[in-house]
């Protein structure tokens, strides 16, 4: 609870000290509170500048709130208004230093006034900022409990984004697009060509193609367009440039899933391999350090031990092919210890000895894991879960469909993360994304598929520095 002091109650020499880590994210919040934008005071700012000095300092007014909080929170605390507030700056701060910030009661006024001292230091006692505020202290106690007030989002989503410059550094993949009639589909399409992800060869019908195109006031007409009579002929037709080596890569556009995998797996005509094909979501989920992998919540309804191997591997390998490496991977179920009453505990355990054994490769797999023993480090640890995955899961493989389909839509419409998704196993990735998805998940989803086919064809991730380049 922040408790006041009334004016009655304050003698002079009264002081109060409390601490503060200067993050990144303080600096992130106060930039949008504020509406400065300074890159001296944003840590993603790659100014060069900065690196010489050590990288983003806090801005000075930053430091400034911190004395505001003191006396509102503490002395005189709830209640308190301010009058004025002088301010001398003199040492910087930077992200990940502690600030000590002291309030001392130098004069008491007429009218419930105070006079104090005001100081911000590091903890080495670095002098940040000094001056004096004037206030006018309550009069009547007040409390008032922090845990009311509301949370604050901040919804950063730069995992991404650095994906889409990182996959700029490859040649663009000649890409089939199935159907792209819609305005998500299509527009996502012209931005990863613009991009330089892919070269795109349209697949369907013409007309509603163009009539597209013309509706969102696009320019298609230096891409390939093969028209077909309808969504099962484009899909056939995507599918077969794969057999003809004109792509390296399909794309779904405005179609239902299932008419476009009708065609992947075919016997005869199809992308099949001896693996089991299935879809990897990547999320960018705000304020975790490296993208977030869920698995299957796309296409293996019921998925058995079997298959459960291949999804595994399938996410290590797209995990490994984004630069994590090796991947920690976490196999979920209800609960963290082995159940024979619930199958996917036992799955799970399975799962977790084959990687162990080299039956699944690259990563680092643990489970049976609860979600929130999986990714948060505080539950694993109040478990007394010892593990390298426990608390710091990269990679989330789901029991089920149904399972997974939650996961990726809770994070999706509860944390808001931004989600891509690559369907692999096949002989090509295939780039699937939901209809309703935004052409930005299309575009993310098309860096994924071209970081994932060097990373097929090298056996390492794409570094920005290509293999003959490294040579050198």
């Amino acid at each position: 609870m922040a408790t006041n002091r009334t004016y009655d109650q304050i003698k002079v020499g009264d002081t109060a000290t409390r601490s503060r880590i200067c993050t990144a994210n303080d600096l992130y919040v106060f930039a949008h509170a504020s509406g400065n934008i300074n890159p001296l005071h944003l840590p993603d700012t790659e100014w060069t500048p900065l690196k010489e000095e050590g990288g983003p300092s806090a801005p000075f007014m930053w430091g400034a709130a911190l004395i505001s909080a003191v006396v509102g929170n503490v002395l005189p605390g709830p209640g308190t208004v301010y009058r004025n507030q002088t301010l001398n700056f003199h040492a910087k701060a930077k992200v990940d230093r502690v600030l000590d910030v002291t309030v001392t009661v130098l004069d008491k006024l007429s009218d419930n006034r105070l006079r104090m001292l005001t100081e911000v230091r590091l903890d080495d006692g670095t002098l940040v900022a000094e001056g004096e505020a004037e206030v006018i202290a309550p009069t009547v106690s007040i409390s008032y409990d922090p845990e009311k007030l509301p949370s604050l989002l901040m919804k950063r989503h730069h995992h991404f984004d650095g994906l889409v410059e990182l996959a700029k550094g490859l040649p663009a993949m000649p890409t089939s697009v199935v159907c792209p009639d819609d305005a998500n589909s299509l527009n996502g399409t012209v931005l990863a060509a613009q991009a330089g992800l892919i070269i795109p060869i349209l697949c369907g019908p013409k007309k509603r193609i163009e009539a597209t195109a013309e509706k969102i006031g696009v320019d298609i007409s230096s891409y390939e367009l093969i028209d077909t009579i309808d969504e099962d002929q484009a899909a056939a037709k995507a599918v077969a440039l794969v057999h003809e080596g004109r792509v390296r890569s399909v794309m779904k556009g405005h179609l239902h899933t299932d008419d476009l995998l009708r065609h992947v797996v075919k016997r005869e005509g199809g992308l099949r391999t001896k693996r089991r094909i299935s879809h990897v979501f990547v999320m960018d989920v705000p304020g975790r350090s490296t993208p977030l992998l869920v698995s299957d919540a796309a296409i293996n309804i019921s998925p058995d031990l079997n298959t459960k191997v291949d999804i595994t591997q399938n996410s290590i390998n797209i995990a490994r092919s984004i630069g994590i490496d090796p991947p920690k991977v976490g196999i979920l179920s209800a609960l963290e210890t082995v159940n024979p009453a619930i199958p996917s505990t036992i799955d799970a355990a399975v799962l977790s000895k084959m990687a162990d054994r080299g039956q699944i490769k690259g990563g680092i797999v643990d489970g049976p894991l609860a979600m929130d023993n999986a990714i948060d480090m505080e539950a694993a640890q109040t478990k007394g879960i010892v593990s390298q995955v426990a608390g710091n899961a990269e990679v989330l493989i789901v029991p089920n469909l149904e399972a997974g389909n939650m996961v990726v839509k809770e994070l999706t419409f509860l944390a808001h993360s931004e989600t891509a998704g690559l369907v692999v196993g096949a002989r090509v990735p295939i780039i699937l994304t939901s209809r309703a998805d935004s052409d930005r998940a299309r575009l993310v989803s098309c860096a994924l598929a071209s970081l994932y086919d060097y990373f097929n064809n090298e056996g390492v991730a794409f570094s920005g520095v290509s293999q003959a380049e490294a040579a050198e």
